[in-house]
């Protein structure tokens, strides 16, 4: 019997999916995911931000199209070429230290070019939901470590954060404005995401794989932070149930949803590093970044009651698996495996943790 938080191969199957952010780190597992199910995908974004990047090693659309999420011809000509029935938003500047860097650039990709998206979706006919993923880090958060449930008031401090938090309410004014009687609109929020393909700059786990391929200690900026870790299937899955619901429930779901791991997945970067040192393979350390910071929440959590109780979404893999399999799979690209096999084998196991089998 299919567990209920188990994507579904039928409903997915043949279906027209307009995936934006393909090209980045969480887009190409989540179109890898799609792909197994049977979907029609055709994804739009930037080139790879990276050498090497994911999507060039295990990406898989039915059709590719590279462009700016805030170029509105663009935009409008995908779309057009996709006619999806489903549109998941996942490009973005997801960088909370490039948000300092060039703050405008991030409100400009992240605020307006969803608002370049929702416009244009206005358009579709065959249109039946869009998923918006934001962040955990849309919440106004005052440090106290308490878990965030979606009715929290929205904020963010940094740059970054406070676009995602922006998009949100952007999300909801569209929502309210222009599809009140039309096709439902749903953001996403979960963050804090590890596995196997991220190159990124500034990010632990990357961070992690360069300083050990060197041989030399990994640099922290804060090593006592908290965060949420979570494998990077854990809420790409619970985006496609979230989509499913929306078709198949729209008056029974939320328009606003959390996924993050369960509390025993909470952690200190410190100790992600040195768990994933361990299972990677090298000299196992870290050294504190003395250099200038801008800061950042030293501690975050989140609330899924509500996947749990309106999509049947669970996380099923605690810190340890989820460090474990993203160390394994560096260190199988280090050993020259075949890198897209290993990540559809990744994607089956996690696949029949959900009590299905691709």
């Amino acid at each position: 019997m299919q567990a209920a938080s188990d994507p579904s191969a039928e409903f997915w199957r043949d279906r027209a999916v307009l995936l934006t952010g393909h090209t980045g780190f969480k887009g190409a597992w989540m179109s890898l995911w799609l792909h197994g199910l049977g979907a029609r995908v055709t994804g739009f974004a930037l080139a790879p931000a990276t050498l090497p990047n994911l999507w060039s090693i295990a990406g898989a659309c039915s059709r590719s199209i590279i462009g700016d999420v805030r170029d509105t011809a663009a935009v409008r000509a995908a779309l057009a070429a996709a006619d999806p029935e489903i549109v998941i938003h996942m490009a973005a500047q997801a960088l909370v230290r490039e948000s300092y860097r060039d703050p405008l650039e991030t409100y400009s990709t992240n605020v307006m070019g969803t608002g370049v998206l929702l416009e244009a979706c206005r358009t579709l006919r065959r249109l039946k939901c869009v998923v918006v993923v934001t962040s955990d880090k849309v919440y106004e958060n005052d440090g106290m470590g308490r878990a965030f449930a979606e009715s929290d008031r929205l904020g963010g401090h940094d740059p970054y954060s406070n676009s995602k938090a922006c998009a949100e309410l952007l999300t909801a004014s569209f929502r309210e404005s222009f599809f009140h009687d039309g096709p439902p609109i749903a953001t996403a929020r979960a963050g804090n995401v590890i596995g196997g393909g991220d190159w990124s700059a500034d990010r632990l786990i990357p961070d992690c794989v360069r300083a050990l391929t060197r041989g030399a200690p990994v640099r922290l900026r804060y090593p006592g932070a908290t965060r949420p870790w979570q494998h990077v299937l854990e809420p790409i899955g619970g985006y496609l149930r979230l989509a499913e619901a929306l078709v198949q429930a729209p008056g029974r779901t939320p328009r606003a949803v959390n996924f993050g791991p369960d509390a025993h997945s909470v952690c200190t970067v410190r100790e992600v590093v040195e768990a994933f040192s361990t299972r990677f393979g090298g000299k196992p350390g870290w050294i504190p970044d003395s250099g200038e910071h801008p800061p950042e929440a030293r501690a975050l959590t989140l609330s899924s009651a509500l996947a749990a109780g309106a999509l049947a979404w669970h996380p099923k893999l605690d810190v340890a698996q989820s460090v474990s399999w993203t160390a394994d799979w560096y260190r199988a690209h280090r050993a020259g495996e075949n890198m897209l096999w290993y990540s559809q084998e990744q994607l089956r196991e996690y696949r029949n943790l959900l009590g299905r089998s691709s």
